[in-house]
């Protein structure tokens, strides 16, 4: 029988909402078109667990890895640029998968108003913000795709 996690018909992004202290992270789904959090990678000093994003890779087994770009509304390269890229790099290095930068213009504002949204009365999903915002990002990358 056929893996079909390794058909070339079946796109499943994993998407990687970068930050200092934290990388949310976010699996999407070709075929339902749709994207879910997963995990939030706690960093040091910019540095994430290598181990823990190389089990999530193994666990969740994307075709593709994007990671939000987040530009200023007037396009221009965001400040945290060499960083972002740096997390590229390294990830490169830990998988042999494309790598792909998204747009991710206010992700984060998003995310966090749709998890006040959702559950007015708990303050807990606020703290899930990084991987909401990572869920956006595949959710942009799906839909233009």
């Amino acid at each position: 029988m056929p893996n079909s996690t390794s058909s070339p018909s079946i796109v499943k992004p994993m998407g990687f909402d970068y930050g200092h202290k934290r990388i949310g992270v976010a699996i999407g789904q070709g075929i339902t078109n749709t994207a879910t959090p997963v995990a939030i990678v706690n960093a040091k000093n910019g540095e994430p667990c290598w181990q823990e994003i190389q089990k999530l890779i193994q666990k969740w087994r994307p075709s593709i890895l994007l990671i939000g770009m987040p530009l200023h509304m007037d396009g221009a390269q965001p400040k945290q640029i060499e960083a972002i890229e740096t997390f590229k790099a390294q990830l490169q290095e830990h998988c042999d998968l494309d790598i792909e930068y998204v747009d991710e213009r206010l992700t984060t504002q998003e995310a966090r108003s749709q998890l006040r949204e959702k559950d007015k009365h708990n303050r807990e999903p606020v703290k899930k913000v990084d991987a909401y915002a990572a869920c956006l990002i595949v959710q942009s990358w799906l839909n233009e795709h």
